[in-house]
């Protein structure tokens, strides 16, 4: 089972906790992922800009960031207690949420849609259709 856990405040176009779940579970179902702890943080432009400047050395908001903990294949850890990892969403750089929650679960699985050649967001398009 996936753990969720959903912080802030994603106004009024946001997603409700069992949505978020359901979106999260398929996406991390895609990658063989079926048990573990995802935390999903709403922030405002200027922390997600922050973020983005410490951890990807592009100092300006942006739509969503996916930070992995443990990964998928964690060593020595029960699948349960797996922490996944973070993702963390700026809506007022968001055109759809439940796009941004599924991109930031694909990355949480090792997906990377800058070297990828498209793969990535290919499934993402199809998993929104579910």
């Amino acid at each position: 089972m996936i753990e969720v856990e959903v912080l802030g405040d994603g106004g009024a176009g946001a997603p409700p906790e069992p949505e978020v779940a359901r979106l999260l579970g398929i996406a991390l179902a895609s990658a063989g992922v079926d048990e573990g702890h995802v935390a999903v943080e709403y922030v405002d432009a200027a922390r997600i800009a922050t973020l983005n400047a410490e951890h990807r050395g592009k100092p300006q908001p942006t739509d969503v960031l996916s930070f992995p903990i443990d990964g998928v294949g964690a060593i020595g850890l029960p699948s349960a207690l797996r922490e996944l990892g973070d993702i963390v969403i700026c809506p007022q750089y968001t055109d759809d949420l439940r796009a941004a929650i599924v991109h930031g679960a694909l990355h949480l699985t090792g997906m990377d849609h800058e070297t990828d050649d498209g793969e990535m967001l290919a499934l993402q398009a199809e998993l929104l259709t579910w």
